[in-house]
């Protein structure tokens, strides 16, 4: 029988994933940030939480920081990070364990596209569910039009080969995730709505702020 960590896909690189992955990472949370300020002392709910480092970013707004992830590795990391500032969780986030009408401000970032899509689809549906009717929802991921420039066809290709790194269930999402328009497709099918979005990266990542009808 396996162990409960051997089924944690990112058992191998969750000391490693700020190296790998921190600097694009970085950017992106600055500019989810710039695309919406939380209110000061607000709760903050980052949906995959990973190591922490998205959540960390809204600490000095003095806001109430939770985090929900399925891998106890990038949560043990987290937790190192974060200590006693936020509440994190292992969980399903197809089924958050928190009350409706709670959260200001909902954070998921390249999360979706590695998601079953009926998996996609719960997990939005809990988004809506604990979002306040004012609060919204900054969703971050990956761009599913093609790229024009060089740069971005490049860019393109590396994603491509990360995805196909992580495993073939993995790659199978991010290709269905891709072939039904991405972002702006799930954001329509649970009926939410963009207030702004910004493309980047040479178009191949999305901003999408969103919230509830």
């Amino acid at each position: 029988m396996k162990k409960a960590n051997d089924r944690d896909p990112y058992r191998r690189i969750a000391g490693l994933y700020e190296r790998l992955f921190g600097s694009v990472n970085k950017r992106l949370r600055i500019l989810g940030l710039r695309l919406h300020l939380p209110p000061k002392g607000g709760s903050i709910l980052d949906v995959g939480c990973g190591t922490g480092t998205h959540l960390e970013t809204y600490n000095w707004r003095a806001c109430k920081l939770y985090g929900i992830d399925t891998s106890p590795s990038m949560l043990k990391v987290a937790r190192e990070r974060l200590g006693n500032n936020a509440e994190l969780i292992q969980a399903d986030a197809s089924e958050m364990p928190y009350k409706s009408d709670f959260f200001d401000l909902i954070l998921c970032m390249l999360v979706l596209h590695e998601m079953d899509d009926d998996v996609r689809s719960s997990v939005l549906g809990e988004m809506k569910r604990v979002s306040k009717n004012d609060g919204r929802i900054l969703l971050i991921d990956y761009h599913a039009g093609k790229p024009g420039k060089l740069r971005g066809r490049f860019s393109k290709l590396l994603i491509v080969l990360t995805e196909i790194a992580a495993g073939r269930r993995h790659f199978r999402n991010y290709r269905h995730f891709m072939s039904i328009g991405g972002l702006p497709a799930l954001i329509d099918r649970s009926q939410l709505v963009t207030d702004k979005k910004r493309i980047v990266g040479n178009d191949t990542l999305s901003l999408y702020l969103v919230r509830p009808e």
